[in-house]
């Protein structure tokens, strides 16, 4: 006997699940619902079987193949336009003669004893049999009546309750003659319930319907499509679950990762070569899919999620589903009853409320409020580039199809023939993704010279270099190991300006990219010397004067990054007497996270303290920031290193002017007016600190983060140069770093981060200048609000995330605490 699986609904009462994929394919506890419908047939000796297609049937096609698999022969049967349950199966009719066949939906889940039905038909002689089942609710299914035989008297296609005479409802299964098929008419729009059993009935045929014991579900709705998982979870339905039971009710698949401290109440399944990390809680009739990962402290009851999404830290998803390719970030909660379609991205603490659908493709913006579907609309990321260039999480948001497009649409920024510098830290990632760059670049008909593992410093410093017309760096981002930065730099060295960004943003978003002609394939070239020229031309225009005589010991530590390939060839130069520790590549830690940093820099002060060094060092995995170290091993941290690198510059340059973001301390000033300098205020983005250091007069700048820029050498953040910089200032004042920071006055300024939805900022930062009132107001960046004592605070939102920042700073901490409070109280009363 031969059977006919039904598979070309459209499903139109799933979507968004089933906006871009057929409704069989739908996978329940990580199998589409029509392979456990085959492996059904294939338990009950079905081997040779029809399947009928019509919505996305290649999908259908491409996945089940011929059935070999399965241990099957699988024939496909297409229909142009829908003919009905009765005309999709005349459409295959050629492949059914001369035997009885059996029919099944190829979107319901059941585990019917399919023999039993077979034994049932042949014994009472039937035409047709009608598999039926006894159900709570009625409404959605045809009705069925039969008498004590079985034989069927009555039935009525989806009934009001006004018209429901029984609970035995049909299950789309039938069991039939080949002589069935004479009464459909070819090539027409027939149905079974409502053209082909009244007719037979009314002819008096035997129509016998098989009341079925066994489990059985329409998954027609989101609500059944999770009652479903909970079914096969909770073992009332008999599918095969691919995997093995790691305690009671906990199903694990091949190859899939569960931290020991992962928190697991079953019973869940979690699919093959899954990720669940430390801390995260999966509670019952969870379903994770193939390749899914989930972050720390994330939390999911009964959450069906399909196969590689990415459910970040402290997220928070009841009772929804999650379309496959989709991105949840970090303290998204999503409720009830909602569904995301493929390929969305959630932002960060994003509010997704109960029954709201998301169509595939969309982003939801951090910090939202969604309370109703979200269908046409489509929000991309607003801007490509945050404050360290193009950054996201490995092989989830920044993935090499995504790395080839980026560097595809700056080759199209740049003429044919352009000279671009590539370069890494020494992560893996970064090492894999710099290949996607180099072949886009390539194949963009620009040549790349190829710097390998450098220190960011020496990449922006051969970028910089006659012939270079721009450069690509890549490097895991600070204090996140799961993530990437990918930093474009324009033939200065520096970052893209805005403007450069939003071309490539232009190019990026069109998809206009330029490819080369196969004559025009550019060159890949890896440059010799270039470590080499670096430290030459730091030298030459670094003053080392005093170094040999003054007997300097210094203490540097690398961080395991790439500043150890500097030092080997600088340190010679600048003769001082240097202790290295962690001066080696170490790609298990290719960044600092705040643990790993604490614990060098105390290292670092012991090392200091016990070999009575003048001071140490210590880059960060790149060595475009430092960290420093006084010669009594204690640490000055970045505000206070800012001050005394500024007072021993401005000391020996007496004059000039230095450029400050506006978040530092007013403290700056005085140290560098003390010495004839002036201090230029910038914004707190990177490139407005590059720009105002292009200027002549320029003779030093700082971030506050361990950033300093020394214009006579470069333009932009060097740790190298700093602390060469720095070896020949301390030589040459012979004062300890602990005796400079003495003579400065103490800075009382006072951080904090307020949660500030996007949809309210604007709002927020016009509350603030109300507030204001008539008090002096500065708006470089953000709002600063002066005190007639001088006092100040600064509102700025953060330009990539759901925050607002503030700053407040007085002549004493008490102050300054009072008037943070005080501000952070006007942007929270905004909110509201």
């Amino acid at each position: 006997m031969k059977a006919v699986v039904m598979a070309g609904g459209e499903g139109t009462r799933l979507r968004p699940m089933t906006a871009n994929q057929p409704k069989p394919l739908l996978p329940v506890v990580n199998r589409p619902i029509m392979e456990h419908v085959l492996r059904l047939l294939k338990r009950h000796g079905f081997d040779e079987t029809v399947v009928t297609v019509q919505f996305l049937a290649t999908l259908i096609r491409n996945y089940f193949g011929d059935g070999e698999e399965l241990g099957m022969h699988l024939h496909y049967v297409a229909e142009e336009v829908p003919l009905g349950t009765a005309g999709s199966v005349k459409n295959g009719e050629e492949h059914l003669r001369g035997a009885p066949f059996i029919v099944i939906s190829g979107d319901a889940l059941t585990d019917i004893d399919l023999t039993d039905m077979v034994r049932f038909h042949r014994e009472n002689g039937a035409m047709v049999t009608i598999g039926l089942k006894r159900v709570p609710n009625p409404l959605e299914f045809g009705i069925i009546i039969v008498d004590d035989d079985g034989r069927v008297q009555r039935f009525l296609e989806k009934p009001t309750w006004g018209q429901v005479f029984s609970d035995t409802v049909n299950t789309g299964i039938y069991i039939m003659e080949p002589e069935v098929l004479d009464h459909v008419a070819a090539g027409e729009v027939v149905d079974w319930s409502g053209d082909v059993f009244p007719e037979l009935l009314r002819a008096g045929e035997s129509l016998y319907g098989y009341i079925a014991d066994g489990y059985w579900e329409d998954v027609g709705t989101h609500e059944s499509y999770l009652r479903a998982q909970a079914d096969v979870l909770s073992g009332k339905v008999d599918v095969e679950i691919d995997g093995f039971e790691m305690s009671p009710g906990v199903w694990v698949a091949e190859g899939a990762e569960v931290d020991p401290e992962a928190e697991l109440k079953g019973p869940l399944y979690i699919g093959d070569y899954a990720k669940v990390e430390g801390g995260a809680e999966l509670r019952e009739f969870t379903v994770l899919g193939s390749n899914a990962v989930v972050r720390p402290e994330a939390f999911l009851h009964r959450a069906v999620v399909h196969d590689n999404v990415y459910i970040g830290a402290s997220a928070n998803l009841r009772g929804c589903v999650i379309g496959k390719n989709t991105d949840v970030m970090s303290g998204a909660r999503i409720e009830e009853g909602a569904v995301i379609g493929e390929e969305c991205v959630i932002e960060s603490e994003a509010y997704l409320s109960s029954d709201v659908k998301v169509y595939p493709f969309k982003t939801i913006e951090a910090g939202a409020v969604v309370n109703t579907d979200v269908i046409w609309e489509s929000r991309g990321q607003s801007t490509l580039f945050g404050p360290r260039g193009v950054s996201g999480l490995i092989n989830v948001e920044i993935t090499p199809e995504l790395v080839v497009r980026l560097a595809s649409a700056y080759a199209t920024t740049l003429k044919k023939g352009t000279v671009v510098a590539t370069s890494r830290d020494v992560s893996r990632a970064a090492r894999t993704l710099k290949r996607a760059v180099i072949s886009a670049l390539t194949a963009s008909a620009i040549d790349v010279r190829d710097l390998e593992a450098v220190a960011l410093p020496v990449a922006r410093f051969h970028t910089s270099q006659n012939g270079i017309g721009g450069g690509i760096a890549l490097r895991t981002t600070p204090g996140d190991p799961q993530s990437i930065d990918i930093v474009f730099l324009d033939e200065r060295g520096a970052d893209l300006s805005p403007a450069a960004q939003r071309k490539l943003e232009r190019v990026f978003s069109r998809g206009e990219f330029r490819r080369a002609f196969p004559g025009e394939i550019a060159e890949l070239s890896f440059p010799s010397r270039g470590t080499e020229n670096y430290a030459h031309d730091l030298i030459r225009h670094i003053d080392i004067t005093g170094v040999e005589e003054a007997g300097l010991k210094v203490v540097v530590d690398c961080a395991g990054g790439t500043g150890s390939l500097i030092l080997p060839t600088l340190l010679g130069r600048v003769k001082a007497d240097v202790l290295t520790v962690n001066n080696r590549l170490d790609e298990a830690s290719p960044t600092d996270t705040l643990a790993k940093q604490m614990r060098d820099l105390q290292r670092l002060g012991e090392l200091v303290s016990s070999s009575r060094a003048d001071f140490g060092v210590r880059f960060d995995p790149v060595a475009e920031r430092l960290s420093l170290v006084d010669e009594t091993g204690a640490l000055v941290d970045n505000e206070r290193a800012l001050l005394v690198v500024l007072d021993l510059v401005t000391a020996e340059r007496k004059g000039g002017r230095v450029a400050l973001p506006v978040t530092t301390t007013r403290v700056a000033e005085q140290v560098a007016n003390a010495h004839g300098a002036q201090v230029e205020w910038t914004p707190t983005a990177t490139d407005e600190l590059t720009k105002a250091a292009m200027a002549d007069d320029i003779v030093f700048a700082a971030d506050g983060r361990g950033g300093f820029v020394l214009p006579e050498f470069s333009r932009t953040s060097d740790g190298i140069a700093a602390f060469v910089r720095l070896v020949g200032l301390v030589a040459r004042t012979k004062l300890s770093l602990s005796q400079i920071d003495q003579r400065i006055p103490e800075a009382h300024l006072l951080r904090r981060s307020v949660p500030t939805p996007w949809a309210v900022k604007g709002s927020v930062m016009r509350s603030v200048v109300e507030a204001a009132g008539d008090r002096e107001i500065d708006t470089t960046d953000g709002v600063r609000v002066i005190e007639p004592s001088g006092a100040w605070a600064l509102v700025l939102p953060d330009t990539a995330e759901a925050v607002t920042h503030l700053w407040a700073e007085a002549a004493d901490s008490d102050t300054a605490q009072r008037l943070l409070e005080e501000w952070a109280g006007v942007v929270e009363n905004a909110e509201g």
